[in-house]
């Protein structure tokens, strides 16, 4: 009997919510033709990984970049229509982003 079950147990009137949070669920964001530009860089001795060239609307990039950081449970930011994601994480973000239907570049090392 897994956590679930005696959950269902114990409160047999619940009735459990979707998970909002889930990364496996799809993502409605829009998917352009051109490559997303996969670059990698050093800040202040740090390891950096920017994400830059999506030119569909804002809210759909802050939401990629909200994905991202969840799936990779790292730190990150989005600020000049980049996405910025602390260390060196280019062939899993690359990954992230074929699944879901971009195309990716990688530029650089």
């Amino acid at each position: 009997m897994d956590l679930q079950d005696q959950l269902k147990n114990l409160f047999p009137d619940h009735i459990q919510e979707k998970d909002t949070l889930n990364p496996e669920k799809e993502l409605d964001i829009w998917v352009q033709d051109e490559p997303i530009i996969c670059k990698y860089e050093k800040r202040k001795g740090k390891p950096i990984t920017i994400l830059e060239g999506y030119n569909g609307a804002t809210q759909d990039f802050k939401i990629l970049t909200k994905q991202i950081k969840t799936t990779l449970s790292v730190g990150g930011s989005f600020k000049d229509d980049k996405i910025i994601i602390q260390g060196d994480y280019r062939d899993k973000i690359m990954t992230i982003l074929k699944e879901i239907g971009f195309q990716v570049k990688r530029v650089g090392g």
